[in-house]
């Protein structure tokens, strides 16, 4: 078990931290799926439309014609990505990685927050990629799952590794290889976001609570517990403490986790499935544990001293914020040397002291702790080698088993 003290955390990345839960990415993006659009509704009514909408289907993998690129003569790139999710400068009026950039290089980068929640934002872009046509974005960032659908059909293009030597060298070993890019041919990750366990120390009576079995089985814990409305989080972690692994589970694995959850449900010691708003309660001591995003967990502790995390002996799940280009977009090249520059760890330590969360660049310690010491032991933005070796991914599911699975669990949750 590893757990990280609230008073290890500096003014400023307290701050930046608290900025983040309330108004960044810790607000945004951790919404459930479900809660965003409604139960399944990427898999059940987003690809499985374009048909009727008029849209050519979408091609394969590999299937997609090469796009022109336009670098060499537009020095430009157009960046969306996240709210809150790049460095500023104290003033807010600048961004300093990416002003660096562009001395350096060049190239300008038109940098736009418009991505509020995966679902939606793939709801923009799909009519373009279906169709073959450029979105007018050359970089993007989407959480791993959709990463994943995005790469299946053949919208993202393959990056080419001349263009990035950085990336290819300071990748962290836990990042590397997911299932549903190996060896990541078209995508590197900007940030990981660990699934752990949170607890309430004055909540639980000064017990340590680092298992999904206390979880779901402890009668002192009746009613006090939440699970994330996130599907492949909680089940995931409940795989991981079942002894099965979230990377190679089978439909009777999937099935039996749910069936777990389903009994804490009806025995009511589940009181909830939440999104964010998990966080008000276990600081409050409504829940004395929970499955929790750790970026979340540290922001709490900085208020209150009362809240601590956990690793499951089991291990725990990690998932990712991807950077993709679209296919048909115009500035490749460009593009990908924006990306090689965040695997700079100089750079890539001026990012995470700001955003953090997980950072996937190797050699970012002694860059970071010029910029905060504590930073630069917390396990939450570095983790440590004990720590990586406990985390797991949720494999990459077929359009079929998404379908299924999202049913299974939003039946689950009442959603």
């Amino acid at each position: 078990m590893e757990q990280y003290e609230p008073e290890h955390l500096s003014t400023a990345q307290s701050a930046a931290m608290r900025r983040s839960l309330t108004t960044g990415r810790g607000a945004l993006t951790r919404r459930s799926l479900l809660r965003a659009s409604g139960a399944g509704a990427l898999t059940l009514g987003g690809i499985g439309t374009l048909g009727a909408c008029g849209i050519p289907p979408a091609k394969r993998e590999g299937d997609a014609a090469a796009s022109d690129d336009h670098s060499a003569r537009e020095k430009q790139i157009n960046f969306s990505n996240w709210t809150e999710y790049m460095d500023v400068s104290e003033d807010e009026k600048s961004r300093p990685t990416l002003q660096a950039f562009t001395k350096r290089t060049g190239i300008k980068v038109k940098y736009t927050e418009d991505i509020n929640d995966n679902v939606e934002f793939f709801g923009k872009i799909k009519p373009q990629l279906a169709a073959g046509q450029d979105t007018g974005r050359d970089l993007v960032v989407v959480t791993d799952w959709l990463a994943a659908r995005i790469i299946r059909l053949g919208w993202a293009q393959k990056l080419d590794p001349a263009n990035l030597p950085h990336a290819f060298a300071n990748l962290s070993a836990q990042f590397r290889s997911p299932d549903w890019d190996p060896g990541r041919a078209y995508s590197y990750p900007w940030t990981g976001i660990p699934t752990v366990i949170a607890y309430n120390v004055k909540a639980t009576g000064g017990r340590k609570v680092d298992s999904v079995t206390q979880l779901l089985d402890d009668p002192k814990l009746k009613g006090k517990v939440a699970f994330l409305s996130e599907m492949r989080d909680s089940v995931g972690l409940t795989l991981l403490d079942m002894g099965k692994d979230p990377g190679a589970f089978t439909d009777a694995d999937f099935d039996a986790a749910i069936g777990r959850l389903q009994k804490a449900v009806d025995k009511k010691q589940i009181r909830r499935f939440t999104g964010n708003d998990y966080t008000a309660d276990l600081s409050k001591g409504d829940l004395a544990a929970c499955v929790a995003w750790a970026g979340d967990i540290i922001q709490l502790q900085a208020d209150n001293p009362d809240i601590k995390f956990a690793i499951p002996a089991a291990g725990y799940i990690t998932s990712s914020d991807n950077l993709l280009v679209p296919a048909k977009a115009r500035h490749k090249t460009n593009a990908e040397k924006l990306i090689d520059y965040y695997y700079e760890p100089p750079v890539a330590a001026q990012l995470a002291a700001y955003i953090n969360y997980v950072c996937p660049v190797d050699g970012v310690a002694a860059e970071l702790a010029k910029i905060d010491p504590a930073m630069a032991s917390n396990t939450l933005i570095l983790p440590d080698r004990e720590m990586a070796a406990k985390s797991r991914s949720f494999r990459s599911l077929s359009s079929k088993e998404e379908t299924a699975y999202e049913e299974k669990f939003a039946k689950l949750i009442g959603a």
